[in-house]
């Protein structure tokens, strides 16, 4: 899944789409990360006023939809 096909999804689950969301997914689309804290840490660059808890359960957003799997976290459309 591409960026737009990620937040339409996410968008179809019901999720608003925040520009401290939209942080952690360029986040986690870069693909450098491994873990939750160090989402947290990258993202919080962009905006300072991202928390854990938003890293938390936008992940757990985007294993949901489909975008991400726990094994591979972070390897965006691991599934397709």
């Amino acid at each position: 899944m591409d960026r737009e096909e990620i937040i339409q999804q996410l968008r179809a689950h019901g999720c608003r789409i925040t520009k401290q969301r939209l942080a952690i997914l360029d986040t986690i689309l870069e693909g450098d990360c491994s873990s939750c804290k160090e989402i947290h840490y990258k993202a919080s660059k962009l905006d300072p006023g991202i928390g854990m808890a938003t890293v938390y359960r936008m992940v757990n957003s985007l294993e949901e939809i489909g975008a991400i799997t726990r094994k591979n976290i972070y390897l965006v459309g691991a599934t397709n």
